[in-house]
């Protein structure tokens, strides 16, 4: 797996309405109806070629999610046909795309290699792989588990934290409102690619545009 699946999918023209999320890219079409929303579900369910490659559909009361990877690293060059296909669908059907309610939660568990028990949460919480380093739902309805592994010589300044993925032109307006609710930056050494920000109590949380925005430096860890 490398970084250019998803950044071919960045590049590409005709998919204005899809985030590359940590998850893969993403789309939320916005229905008039639970009927509706289920109705552009089915259509998109029978486009030729999604069957069998782990697309996730979520059908709520007034939209649909469309998820083409559970994984980022996972985005393979036919996914833009499959995305801008998906679109055609959602545009027929009249429901127009919001990039505004694309977003992914995702917990991030650091340790030390040795250290590191991906084992546990997978069993834990019922959880299967997607990637080495990772666990997620398979109902697609809980946050994505990742394994961040710290450097030996690295003190470990926390042991978990969340990851708050959303589409680059958004990432500002969300530190916005988290820093209006009381939240406050503990490093912002890596913007904009994301802002790590902590509640009073200390509980931290990263606001990311990575991927679908700015990428992250090389140095990046916990």
């Amino acid at each position: 797996m490398s970084e250019q699946g998803w950044r071919a999918f960045l590049a590409a023209d005709g998919l204005e309405d899809w985030v590359v999320l940590h998850g893969g890219a993403t789309a939320v079409f916005v229905a008039g109806s639970l009927a509706e929303a289920a109705r552009l579900a089915e259509a998109v369910a029978n486009l030729p070629g999604l069957a069998g490659r782990g697309v996730l559909l979520t059908v709520g009361d007034d939209r649909l999610s469309v998820r083409l990877s559970r994984d980022v690293w996972q985005l393979e060059p036919e996914f833009i046909e499959y995305a801008r296909a998906v679109s055609a669908v959602a545009r027929e059907h009249g429901a127009p795309a919001c990039r505004a309610a694309v977003q992914e939660v995702q917990v991030a568990i650091a340790a030390k290699s040795e250290a590191i028990d991906l084992g546990f949460w997978r069993a834990v919480l019922g959880y299967a792989a997607m990637a080495e380093d990772n666990a997620v739902d398979p109902l697609g309805h809980g946050s994505t588990v990742w394994m961040q592994e710290i450097a030996p010589a690295k003190t470990l300044r926390h042991a978990m934290h969340i990851d708050v993925s959303v589409a680059r032109e958004q990432v500002e307006a969300r530190l916005a409102a988290a820093l209006a609710a009381g939240g406050r930056i503990v490093d912002d050494s890596h913007a904009p690619s994301h802002w790590t920000l902590s509640d009073r109590a200390g509980n931290r949380v990263c606001i990311c545009a990575w991927p679908d925005g700015p990428a992250p430096r090389k140095d990046d860890g916990a």
